[in-house]
């Protein structure tokens, strides 16, 4: 049975941020038909804007519907969230702000042009845009998820087609504002975004323990095994090492995505970059109190109660946020709640988008199939590839199974970080030769791969056994681990045979410029023997 109330405020406040996706495009008005004004906003936003997109960017509806589920399922291991976040934001303040200043003064969009111009490589540029594009898509698609859950838990059902309709309206939506408005918006709905999940948020962690007797009864509520990581036995490190490489882990990857660096170049100083930084912790305290719905949840028993049991069946430890509101609000409010979390999901998966198609645009398109495409071919090839890449993701939710899109999640935190070499470890220097770090690239992407499909696909935890120790930890750890000692060898060899490095055209100065227009850079060109040497390579 539809819950009418509840669909309404939800109707509502999504015809809301539609207005606004549309109205966006006047806002802060620039030439749309180049790129950097459609995918990075003209790289204009301020301190406050900045830190709602990147709020917006970060925590994303599945944030809001995964994180309370693992811990719901998993107990005390879904709070990794928590310390990777923490890690996370003193590692952007001293990085980002050099990737920063080099882009504004070289005009780089992505990752991949800024690899493209400190190695001189467009194979390892390709690589990396492909890696991105890679762990981006199923990160769209899992945005979905959330707004599926949301959907079944106001009762809106169908068969066949008319039970995606819902999602398929959404995102016809999503891809018309974002095709007209680029980047401005998403900057602008994640203000709205923000704002009404910390109301939500707070309403949650006030109203509902009051409901359930305060926290003392909550936490009295929750298994005991669920509430602490288990003890390491013998040799065994458990959990412990599980817990640690995957928060340090994560933290790494988290700004290596496309979307993260979409927002990160799109701020108008790098001092902007750094007050962000410093005030985005905020987020991690909400993000703290969304993990404790996992245990209000079980608290609440809603599992237990039938008028969920189809849902539970259905979404499994995904539902349980829905069936708590559903449980613990008036009908209108949880309506305001799932809104919430369905704009949640839009806002991300627009950057993505846009940041997916300004990695195709700039490195695939622009570098191997039209080198001498128009600033308005490029930028209305941008815009034509985040629609493909927004159905894409759709079709992948509605015909295959969304186990699928999770794995595929997992394996691209594995993914992206076997791009750290080059783009955060470039940003200090570029000793590691371009074919060094290609080689290190395809081995940590075939060892990270590897050690997920000993799991199934179904965990990114695998356990290294040093003699009588046992080390389970995130693959992607252990994969960069292996991509950089091969990067390294590979790099000593080929300089041991001469070799030639390629052309950098970065100086040390423009990583720390705030400012710089493009036509003042002074661009070195590869020497005739390098570029010999490279064809040769």
């Amino acid at each position: 049975m539809v819950n009418w109330p509840a669909l309404t405020v939800f109707i509502l406040l999504f015809g809301l941020v539609t207005v606004l996706g549309f109205v966006a495009a006047r806002w802060r008005a620039g030439n749309l038909d180049q790129l950097h004004e459609w995918g990075l906003g003209g790289r204009r936003f301020g301190t406050i804007v900045t830190w709602f997109l990147l709020g917006g960017d970060l925590y994303t509806a599945y944030t809001f519907i995964a994180v309370p589920a693992l811990v719901f399922g998993a107990g005390a291991l879904g709070f990794f969230a928590m310390p990777y976040t923490i890690i996370a934001y003193p590692f952007v303040f001293m990085v980002m702000p050099r990737l920063w200043s080099v882009s504004r003064r070289h005009g780089y969009i992505t990752a991949s042009d800024f690899v493209r111009g400190r190695f001189g490589s467009p194979t390892l540029a390709l690589l990396v845009a492909l890696t991105g594009i890679l762990a981006t898509m199923p990160y769209i698609a899992l945005q979905l998820v959330g707004i599926q859950v949301v959907i079944a838990a106001m009762g809106v059902e169908g068969h066949g087609i008319l039970a995606d309709m819902p999602l398929i309206i959404a995102f016809a939506i999503l891809a018309a504002y974002t095709y007209k408005s680029g980047l401005r918006a998403p900057a602008m709905i994640a203000v709205v975004k923000d704002l009404i999940i910390y109301i939500a948020v707070l309403a949650a962690v006030i109203v509902i323990p009051a409901k359930l007797g305060g926290y003392g009864h909550i936490f009295a509520a929750v298994p005991s095994k669920k509430l602490i990581l288990p003890a390491p036995k013998g040799g065994n490190l458990g959990m412990y090492s599980a817990f640690a490489t995957l928060a340090f882990g994560s933290a790494l990857a988290l700004f290596l995505y496309p979307h993260s660096v979409t927002g990160v170049l799109s701020s108008s100083r790098r001092e902007v970059i750094k007050r962000n930084t410093a005030m985005l912790p905020a987020y991690s305290f909400l993000l703290g109190l969304i993990a404790l719905l996992g245990y209000m949840a079980l608290a609440s028993g809603v599992a237990d109660m039938p008028q969920f049991a189809a849902g539970f069946k259905q979404y499994h430890a995904d539902y349980a946020v829905p069936a708590l509101f559903l449980y613990a609000f008036p009908p209108w409010f949880a309506g305001f709640a799932f809104a919430a979390i369905a704009i949640g999901a839009l806002v991300p998966a627009a950057i993505m988008s846009i940041a997916a198609s300004n990695l195709f645009t700039r490195n695939i398109y622009k570098e191997y199939l039209r080198p001498d495409c128009t600033d308005k071919q490029e930028a209305g090839m941008a815009k034509l590839v985040s629609i493909v890449v927004k159905f894409g993701a759709l079709g992948f939710i509605i015909f295959l199974p969304t186990k699928y899109a999770i794995t595929l999640q997992l394996l691209g935190g594995v993914w992206i970080l076997q791009t750290f070499p080059s783009v955060i470890l470039g940003l200090y220097s570029n000793n590691l030769h371009r074919w060094g770090l290609v080689a290190g690239w395809a081995a940590g992407m075939g060892v990270g791969t590897w050690m997920a499909s000993t799991r199934g696909f179904k965990s990114t935890i695998f356990a290294l056994h040093l003699g009588s120790l046992t080390v389970p930890g995130y693959a992607a750890l252990w994969g960069v681990i292996v991509n950089l000692v091969i990067a390294v060898l590979v790099t000593w060899a080929l300089h041991l045979f001469g070799v030639a490095r390629g052309a950098d055209e970065t100086r040390p100065g423009d990583y720390h410029a705030d400012d710089a227009p493009r036509e003042a850079v002074d661009v070195v060109e590869p020497a005739a023997d390098e570029a010999a040497a490279d064809e040769a390579a």
